[in-house]
């Protein structure tokens, strides 16, 4: 049986065409808040808001697969997505925008829940690393190209919605033409996503996620207004967002490959390890692009290890719920990381962005040198 079957073809392509749109507004809405002159600390609230949502979407998602089935979750959640996005276009307020991106998040959080846990159903144990390779390029891919749009078209914030919208709505077409069933047994429909947070041997793998949350989530909600600082127009910061998440695409399945070969708790730190690196260097202003590009190969890497890593510990029927606890964390991560770095570049300087990221990165790199079992038989594969 083909790992990249119609279904998956399908709902693929429909993410890709959600991923434009998501990757088009995180972009442009601290940049659309900072032209209404509002602070800094204001622009880390609004990227928290969507996380807030992002983490309430998580929880509801499992409830609404079982009642629902994936493809009406997938509708669903699709129109609460877009339901954020138009209201954006109501009025720009700062308690009103937290509000809309609460409701994006809701969405957008339910839609990566349904996705993954599809494939994931629709897969078995041994092409589900394919099927998460295949889901992680096509995100990364949507990614830039939605950050590369800002470089030909106007970023004015009624000449975006409208087609940012349109493809939200285009994004369900695809599922019209098919109908994904879920293949696990009942038994998984029992776990819980809560058994999963506490499971001991899957910790390195959940704290990864919550790190991983922290530093994606800052450098989504933030690094836009960092290079915007810098005198950057929209155009180059699309153009330096695309470098960014473009270094995530191509470390992908080399860090896949090295820590299938030389085992996820080594490539953990080294991914890690190169963090820091990478937020020294932006530190030092030594040259942009390396800089960026080492911090993003690394830092976009981070989370599918550690999603893999906690993977591996559980049985097949249990791997929906892990992948809710996972994203769970990782929300959870990047909920608290916009918020307090916001704060801190508001009260210091718009370094603090590299300092907080480089910090949590060294408390974790400390908790994956202690000794850490390996593992040798991975369910999930990078």
């Amino acid at each position: 049986m083909s790992t990249y079957t119609r279904p998956v073809l399908l709902l693929l392509s429909g993410l890709l065409l959600l991923t434009l749109s998501i990757a088009v507004l995180n972009t442009l809405v601290p940049l659309w808040l900072a032209r209404e002159s509002m602070a800094t600390w204001q622009v880390g609230m609004v990227s928290s808001a969507y996380f807030a949502g992002n983490l309430l979407g998580t929880l509801l998602a499992g409830r609404c697969i079982t009642r629902l089935g994936f493809n009406r979750s997938y509708y669903l959640a699709s129109l609460i997505f877009a339901v954020g996005c138009i209201g954006l276009g109501v009025v720009v307020e700062f308690y009103s925008w937290c509000l809309w991106r609460f409701i994006a998040g809701v969405g957008c959080a339910m839609i990566w829940v349904v996705v993954e846990s599809a494939l994931m159903c629709s897969g078995h144990s041994r092409n589900r690393g394919r099927l998460l390779a295949a889901y992680m390029m096509v995100y990364y891919f949507g990614t830039v190209a939605g950050q590369l749009l800002l470089t030909k078209l106007s970023t004015e914030l009624m000449s975006v919605l409208p087609w940012a919208v349109a493809l939200v709505l285009s994004s369900m077409l695809p599922l019209l033409f098919t109908r994904i069933v879920n293949n696990e047994p009942a038994a998984e429909q029992q776990t819980h996503l809560w058994s999963m947070l506490r499971l001991r041997k899957a910790r390195l793998g959940v704290h990864g996620c919550v790190i991983s949350g922290i530093v994606l989530g800052s450098m989504y909600g933030l690094m836009p207004l960092y290079l915007n600082h810098l005198q950057k127009d929209d155009a180059t910061v699309g153009f330096w967002m695309a470098l960014l998440v473009s270094a995530g695409i191509f470390g992908q399945w080399p860090v896949g490959k090295l820590a299938d070969r030389f085992g996820r708790l080594l490539v953990l730190r080294v991914q890690v390890f190169i963090v820091i690196l990478g937020c020294i260097a932006m530190l030092s202003h030594v040259a942009l692009t390396p800089a960026l590009f080492v911090l993003g190969a690394a830092g976009f890497t981070l989370y599918p290890v550690a999603m893999a890593w906690a993977c591996e510990k559980v049985a097949q029927h249990q791997l929906v719920a892990m992948n809710q606890a996972l994203l769970l964390s990782y929300t959870v991560g990047s909920l608290v990381g916009p918020t307090l770095t916001g704060a801190l570049m508001e009260t210091f300087s718009d370094g603090l962005l590299f300092i907080m990221i480089a910090s949590v990165s060294v408390v974790y790199l400390l908790m994956l040198m202690r000794n850490a079992e390996q593992h040798p038989t991975p369910v999930a594969h990078v």
